[in-house]
C-alpha cells in the first residue's frame, strides 16, 4: 500500500491527469472530512474530464465550488474555473458556513436505453458518480450528487430528510467563465424564439439568457455546453443571468410576470427532494453535437408499450396560408400532399374550429383518412397565462376537458396533439406540461408542444412527446423582414446549441416564399431536413413548392428519416457552417450548408463509412443559380471524399446507401 501511494503521489506532483483522491476513495471506501479537508475530485471514465470540489476561501463566508478540467493528450485545459455550489429555502440555509463532512466512494453508473425517435435510437452512456455531503451551521444536511461523464458533468441537490415542505427562495449555482472564453447565447425570452449572439471579451453581454448555452475556451480544444434536464414537478425551470456579474453565469428564476402573472416564480418542494440535473455537455465540438447526455440523466420511460409512437413527416399549411385550416379545401390540398409524398401526417393547425369553405372538421378528418393519411391537431394551452384568445382554448387545461378530448380524438383517428403558448417555466407550468403527457399517454395521443419550454430530457420519460418548437424556425418568415437575413447564419449556429439538447421544430425545408422571402439557397433548404432533428418534421412548404422539385429532389424528401441511429460532424463552426451526418438503419444521409455571402467549396471524407462496402451516392448540389439543383450518382467507399460547391447561403444533400 505504501508503495502505491508514493507512486499516486508522484503522479500528482508530476501534474499527470491520474487524481489521487478517487484511487484513495476506492482504497479506503468512504471518507469523512473536516473543514481544512484537501479538494475532491472524481474523474470520467475516459480520463479526459476531472470534477474538483473546491473549499471556499473564508471557510465561514465563502462558497463552495466545482471545478472542470479538459484533458485533450497532454494538455489540460481549465475549462470552468468554479461553479459555485448553494440553496436557500425559507427556514434553511445551505450558502454560507458549509462543512464537507462525508465523501461518499466513487459508483460506476452504466445506463443503456432505446427510444423511438431521436439522434441516437439506441443509447448507451456510464459515469463515475459520488455525493458530497455538507453540514450547515444548524446541523441540516445538503447532498451535492456529482456524476463525469465522458462527454460532460452532472450535478444536482439532495436533501434526503423524509418530511418537510420549503419554498425555494434561491439556487445559488453560478458559473464563472472567463472573459476570452467565446459564447454563443440567446437573450431570454419565454418562448425561447430569439437569435444567438456571439460575444467574447469585452463584448461579453449582460443579461438574463436562455438554455441551451454553448462555450469554446481559449485554445477551441475544450466546447462545453450548459443546460438542465430532469425538470419535474417539484421544480421550476430556470435561466442564466449575468447581470449581477459579467463573468459569472448564476441560474436564476422565472420572472414573476412570466405567463402574465399567473403562478408562484419560487419552487415549493417537498422532503427528500433532489433537484433536476445541472448539465455541462464536454468534449470536443463534434462530442458535443453528439452527446445525448441531456436524455441520459432524465427519468426512464413511464410508458411501458412505445409500439404506437411513430415518427413521421407532417405537411403543414399554416407557414404558406395564415388561415389555411380554415379552408376545407386547403386542408385537402395538404393532405393530398402528404399523400403523394408519402408521408404519414398531416397538421390542422388553429381555427380547425372554424373550417368553412366545402367542408368542416368532420368532412376534413375523413378526407385526410380517405388519403391514407393520420391526421395531427391544434390546442391553445388555454388558461390566464396567455393572451392569446384562438379557440379551442379550454380543452387542454384540466384533467377532466382532457380526457373527454383525447377520448373523441382517439375516437376519430386523430394521432397527436400540437399545444401553444404556454409562456412560462414556472413550476406550475412544468406541472401542466408532464400532467399533459402523462393523460395523452393513457389515450396513445403523440405531443407536440409549440411556444414552449426548450427539451429538458423528457422525450426519454414520456417518448410520445415528439418535439417542441422553442427556437426562432421558418415561421418567423411571417413576422417581419428581420429573418430574411438572419436566417442563414441562425441556421448554421442551431445544431450546435438548441437541437443538440433535443427534438427541434423548425419548421424547415421551404422552397417557395411566404409573406418575406428567402436568400438561403434550394440546396441549403435540403439540407435542413438533415441538419434539423425532430420526431414529428412539419415540412412547411405549400404543394406546389414540392411538386416542382426535379425528381431525385422529391424523391429525397419522400423518404427521408426523422429518427436516427447515429450522427456524426464532419465540419463546421458555429455562424459559418456546418455538415452532418446522419445514419439510418446502413444508410447515411448527408446535410451541409454555409452561411457565407460568396460560394464556397467542401471536401467531405467519407471515412466513416464501414471499411470493405461500396456504397451508392446520390449528390444534390447547388446549381447555376440558387433555386437550381444538381443531382450526381457515383460509386464510393470509405477511402472516397466528396467535392462539394455550395453557392452562397448555400447548400446540399446526399444519401450513401450499400450497394
Amino acid at each position: 500500500m505504501i508503495a502505491v501511494l508514493t507512486h499516486l503521489l508522484r503522479e500528482v506532483l508530476t501534474m499527470r491527469f491520474s487524481f489521487v483522491f478517487l484511487f484513495l476513495m476506492s482504497a479506503f471506501g468512504a471518507l469523512t472530512y473536516n473543514a481544512g479537508a484537501q479538494q475532491a475530485v472524481v474523474t470520467s471514465p475516459n480520463q479526459k474530464i476531472a470534477v474538483s470540489c473546491i473549499t471556499p476561501a473564508r471557510q465561514d463566508d465563502g462558497l463552495w465550488s466545482l471545478k472542470i478540467d479538459y484533458k485533450k493528450g497532454d494538455r489540460i485545459t481549465q475549462a470552468i474555473p468554479a461553479i459555485e455550489l448553494g440553496l436557500v429555502l425559507n427556514g434553511m440555509d445551505f450558502s454560507l458556513g458549509l462543512r464537507l463532512v462525508k465523501v461518499t466512494k466513487p459508483v460506476v453508473i452504466t445506463d443503456k436505453y432505446a427510444v423511438p425517435h431521436g439522434k441516437k435510437l439506441e443509447r448507451n452512456n456510464s459515469a463515475n458518480q459520488v455525493t458530497m455531503s455538507f453540514e450547515n451551521r444548524s446541523k441540516k444536511k445538503l447532498n451535492v450528487i456529482v456524476r463525469a461523464y465522458n462527454d460532460g458533468v452532472t450535478f444536482r441537490y439532495e436533501l434526503d430528510e423524509k418530511q418537510g415542505n420549503y419554498i425555494v427562495n434561491d439556487e445559488l449555482t453560478a458559473y464563472s467563465i472567463t472573459p476570452e472564453t467565446n459564447r454563443w447565447l440567446e437573450k431570454w425570452n419565454p418562448a425561447n424564439e430569439g437569435l444567438y449572439v456571439n460575444m467574447s471579451n469585452d463584448k461579453v453581454r449582460q443579461d438574463e439568457w436562455c438554455y441551451p448555452a454553448l462555450f469554446s475556451t481559449r485554445d477551441s480544444s475544450c466546447w462545453f455546453l450548459l443546460h438542465e434536464s430532469d425538470v419535474n414537478k417539484n421544480y421550476c425551470g430556470t435561466k442564466l443571468s449575468n447581470t449581477a456579474e459579467k463573468s459569472k453565469y448564476k441560474l436564476t428564476f422565472p420572472n414573476p410576470k412570466d405567463g402574465r402573472g399567473t403562478g408562484e416564480p419560487l419552487p415549493a418542494v417537498t422532503l427528500p427532494w433532489r433537484s433536476p440535473w445541472r448539465v455541462i455537455i464536454m468534449g470536443s465540438l463534434a462530442d458535443v453535437v453528439g452527446s445525448t447526455l441531456v436524455d441520459d440523466v432524465a427519468a426512464p420511460s413511464k410508458v411501458a408499450n412505445t409500439d404506437w409512437i411513430k415518427p413521421g413527416l407532417v405537411s403543414w399549411n399554416y407557414w404558406s396560408d395564415n388561415h389555411g385550416t380554415r379552408d376545407f379545401k386547403t386542408v385537402c390540398a395538404f393532405a393530398d400532399l402528404a399523400a403523394a409524398m408519402g408521408w404519414p401526417y398531416t397538421l390542422l393547425d388553429w381555427e380547425w374550429d372554424a373550417m368553412t369553405n366545402g367542408g368542416n372538421l368532420q368532412d376534413a378528418l375523413k378526407y385526410i383518412h380517405s388519403r391514407g393519411v393520420k391526421p395531427l391537431m391544434w390546442y391553445n394551452s388555454g388558461g390566464d397565462h396567455t393572451w392569446v384568445g384562438a379557440t379551442p382554448k379550454d380543452r387542454m387545461l384540466t384533467h377532466e376537458n382532457r380526457v373527454a378530448e383525447f377520448k373523441r380524438l382517439k375516437e376519430w383517428g386523430v394521432k397527436g396533439v400540437k399545444i401553444d403558448f404556454f409562456e412560462s417555466e414556472k413550476q406550475s407550468m412544468i406541472q401542466y406540461y408532464l400532467d399533459i403527457l402523462e393523460d395523452a399517454a393513457s389515450f396513445e395521443i403523440m405531443v407536440y408542444f409549440h411556444g414552449c419550454i426548450v427539451p429538458r430530457g423528457w422525450a426519454r420519460t414520456y417518448p410520445h412527446l415528439m418535439t417542441y418548437e422553442a427556437v426562432r424556425g421558418a415561421e418567423w418568415y411571417n413576422n417581419g423582414p428581420e429573418f430574411t437575413t438572419s436566417a442563414p447564419e441562425h441556421n448554421t449556429i442551431l445544431p450546435f446549441t438548441r437541437n443538440i439538447v433535443g427534438a427541434m421544430d423548425y419548421t424547415p425545408v421551404t422552397f417557395t416564399n411566404s409573406q418575406f422571402p428567402h436568400i438561403t439557397s434550394y440546396g441549403h433548404e435540403m439540407a435542413l431536413s438533415v441538419l434539423f432533428e425532430s420526431g414529428l418534421q412539419h415540412l412547411a412548404d405549400r404543394p406546389e413548392g414540392y411538386y416542382g422539385l426535379p425528381d431525385a429532389a422529391r424523391h429525397f424528401l419522400r423518404n427521408v428519416p426523422v429518427a436516427w441511429h447515429d450522427l456524426k460532424l464532419l465540419d463546421g463552426y458555429p455562424g459559418k457552417d456546418v455538415t452532418l451526418a446522419r445514419k439510418r438503419d446502413h444508410s447515411w444521409y448527408i446535410g451541409g450548408i454555409s452561411s457565407e455571402g460568396r460560394e464556397k467549396r467542401k471536401n467531405i471524407k467519407l471515412d466513416f463509412l464501414e471499411q470493405g462496402v461500396k456504397y451508392r451516392l446520390t449528390l444534390i448540389t447547388d446549381g447555376k443559380h440558387d433555386k437550381e439543383l444538381i443531382t450526381a450518382y457515383s460509386v464510393v467507399d470509405n477511402k472516397a471524399s466528396i467535392n462539394v460547391k455550395m453557392l452562397r447561403r448555400g447548400g446540399f444533400v446526399a444519401v450513401v446507401t450499400p450497394l
